[in-house]
């Protein structure tokens, strides 16, 4: 999928999709989302988006999937941030609701999601849904 760049941002933002999570899908290896939040909105606008690529590069190497499979006809509706927070300096957690719709029936995936810092990148390791 090929969004237009101003198009709004599927995360929710506001903002358009190349001055929020565009950015970091497009930007070069020095440009990476700043804070766990950040990788957490990227991360669900490139499910939105199918960016295979950018969830295996974000996804910690310990955890990694060997590739990711789209459900076909899923359609993501929105997402809502409940909680963010740090768990030390290199350790962060994201309670989040993001709701879908396969085949007429719609669905809610509440996730807490745990991130983790190094080299100064942040990388999505596992989450325990609710």
């Amino acid at each position: 999928m090929n969004p237009r760049p101003d198009s709004p941002c599927p995360c929710a933002s506001g903002l358009p999709l190349a001055r929020c999570c565009g950015r970091w899908h497009a930007g070069p290896e020095h440009l990476q989302a700043p804070t766990a939040q950040a990788l957490m909105r990227s991360r669900y606008s490139a499910f939105v988006l199918e960016d295979a690529a950018y969830l295996l590069a974000t996804w910690h190497p310990d955890t990694r999937p060997a590739a990711i499979d789209f459900e076909p006809g899923l359609r993501w509706l929105g997402l809502e941030v409940r909680h963010h927070a740090m768990a030390g300096e290199h350790r962060a957690v994201v309670e989040f609701v993001a709701r879908s719709k396969l085949g007429g029936r719609a669905h809610r995936l509440h996730e807490t999601s745990r991130f983790v810092r190094e080299d100064g990148r942040w990388f999505y390791v596992d989450g325990e849904v609710d």
